[in-house]
């Protein structure tokens, strides 16, 4: 085998390379209008795909604390005083003092 077959920093490997891989925009005008047509539909469908699958994701994770919780009392938090309440005249509260 040769020395040559493996160099990777020859000219003629970097312009087999760039041609092989470069993208390039095609020159008439209404193709060229398509196909970013086609790129922008491209990314709306799978913007509304991320937006279903997260709405899912979302969804199902409620369910899963719902179903979770079922039949289990409602704590309530320590600070919470229960009791009844009146309310007081402002004349009253004048007086008192």
């Amino acid at each position: 085998m040769s020395a040559q077959a493996f160099r990777f920093d020859s000219f003629a490997f970097q312009s087999r390379m760039r041609s092989a891989l470069g993208l390039r925009k095609p020159r008439h005008r209404v193709l060229r209008f398509a196909l970013g047509l086609v790129g922008l539909g491209l990314v709306l469908v799978l913007l509304a795909f991320s937006l279903v699958v997260g709405a899912a994701m979302i969804g199902g994770g409620l369910l899963y604390r719902l179903w979770k919780r079922r039949g289990k009392p409602v704590a309530r938090p320590s600070q919470v005083v229960e009791g009844e309440y009146r309310v007081v005249a402002p004349q009253v509260l004048g007086q008192s003092r």
